[in-house]
């Protein structure tokens, strides 16, 4: 089961346009690999500097809303200077100041074996060569389905987009063609991507910013979601009392992780099961970020609850963009061609994506992977959570195999309403002085980190003893 960690203390690559490269040159490379800091953290502290992260961030302003194209990169949560990076490599990332970092970020999620593999990157030279699209079916959209069907428990078949905003969108619209119901249940912090029936209490990136949830979403493309606190059995029981016949499913995080990392209490996947069950309902698991993370079948081998749907992304692509969702065979057989429900993807299943997705699966398929991930990651949240408590902050946390949070609250953390208790400017403090020290973390305390295959003893060492100097001096 999901292990947390509690304590209570007193207070816890760059593409430019022709306009740009002549402003700015990296000292960043792809010659500097190694899995171990190519400085000493004294030295990189004291060359640390932003000033091309700067020049280029407000360039970027003038070209893109907010100079990123996706809200969270902004810092907005944790201030100071968002960072534009140039390369990454296993378990370290350089920015374009030539700034080095220990990453826990991983792409959000993808990059589970470790940045640019090989192994990956060779396969992908390979299949480029033959073309990056076909907007045909491909031998390896095969390959990486049978790999999918064989590993998630609950899929037979498979259907892959382009993002996990798209399985999402598919496996709603699937869920309601099914069931011939429209009400759907979510639970408050869990973010589901941004199609408007989801931006409901949806954490993450909303949460980072303080947004209500956003404007531009009519009242009746919400009006058929209901939510409910995670880990709270008794509301939704509740919710279903009140709406007999109307939900067409549930839809949930299984460990949540757009909220910061929040695990399910013992049984309460189980229970959510049993009333889908005894109301002819769906139960939609959300594993985005935790398929193929927790376990190798996802977060439903690793409780032993078999969902009806899937949704699935990140690490399947390998670094690139993909998704998926899948189910009961009998379900996905509505999804057209084979049935009425539609839904279509130029890019869908392209031999890109595939290719990396099949060479990520095989890596991780091999003995000993999410024992492995699963000590590391321990040895982080422990030092961390341990050098909180030391130096006298409020601070607790979890992990489980290659997926870990904190938050700096007593705790515990059950739900989004217990999350909303941290400090939020003390992880501010916190972040912008592991970014000093060489560690990158996620810029909000509303998102879960994640470890890597690529990550070594040295890598959580260096980033346990930042961890302690940075926790003295807030």
């Amino acid at each position: 089961m999901a292990a947390t960690i509690t304590g209570v203390g007193v207070g816890l690559g760059l593409s430019c346009s022709s306009k740009l490269t002549n402003r700015f040159s990296s000292s960043a490379g792809s010659s500097r690999c190694s899995v171990k800091m190519s400085v000493s953290v004294e030295e990189q502290r004291k060359n640390f500097t932003l000033k091309k992260s700067e020049e280029a961030f407000n360039v970027a302003k003038e070209l893109m809303p907010g100079g990123v194209n996706s809200p969270v990169r902004a810092f907005k949560s944790v201030g100071g200077q968002p960072i534009v990076f140039d390369s990454v490599k296993g378990s370290h990332m350089w920015d374009i100041d030539g700034n080095e970092y220990i990453d826990y970020v991983g792409s959000w999620g993808p990059a589970i074996i470790g940045h640019a593999d090989d192994q990956v990157l060779a396969a992908l030279g390979e299949t480029m060569k033959k073309g990056t699209s076909f907007g045909a079916p491909c031998l390896l959209e095969n390959v990486l389905a049978e790999m999918v069907i064989s590993a998630v428990p609950s899929i037979e078949m498979v259907r892959f987009v382009n993002s996990g905003t798209e399985a999402c969108m598919g496996v709603l619209r699937l869920a309601r063609a099914f069931t011939g119901r429209e009400r759907i249940i979510k639970f408050e912090g869990c973010y589901h991507g941004h199609a408007d029936p989801f931006l409901v209490k949806a954490g993450s990136g909303v949460a980072t910013l303080g947004l209500p949830d956003s404007p531009g979403v009519p009242k009746g493309a919400t009006y058929e979601t209901l939510t409910a606190p995670f880990n709270d059995v008794s509301a939704l029981e509740n919710l279903f009392e009140n709406n007999k016949g109307e939900i067409a499913a549930i839809i949930l995080e299984p460990v949540v992780g757009n909220s910061g990392f929040i695990a399910p209490k013992p049984d309460f996947l189980n229970a959510i099961r049993r009333i889908t069950k005894e109301n002819g309902a769906l139960l939609i698991f959300d594993e985005v970020m935790t398929g193929f993370r927790l376990a190798y079948g996802g977060a439903q081998e690793y409780f032993g609850v078999t969902p009806d749907l899937t949704t699935l992304g990140k690490i399947i692509g390998g670094g690139l963009p993909v998704g998926a969702y899948g189910g009961r065979r009998d379900i996905m057989e509505m999804v057209a061609p084979a049935g009425p429900m539609y839904q279509a993807g130029t890019l869908s299943g392209n031999p890109l994506a595939m290719t990396a997705g099949i060479h990520t699966l095989k890596r991780l398929k091999e003995p000993g992977t999410y024992e492995y991930l699963n000590k590391i990651t321990g040895e982080l949240t422990q030092g961390i959570i341990d050098a909180g408590k030391k130096a006298g902050h409020a601070i607790c946390g979890g992990y489980i195999s290659g997926m870990f949070g904190f938050f700096f609250t007593e705790g515990p953390v059950y739900n989004f309403e217990d999350a909303k208790k941290s400090e939020t400017t003390k992880f501010a403090r916190f972040y912008r002085g592991m970014l000093e020290e060489g560690v990158y973390f996620a810029p909000s305390q509303f998102e879960a980190g994640f470890t890597s295959l690529a990550h070594s003893s040295d890598d959580i060492q260096h980033t346990i003893a930042a961890a302690e100097k940075v926790l003295r001096q807030i």
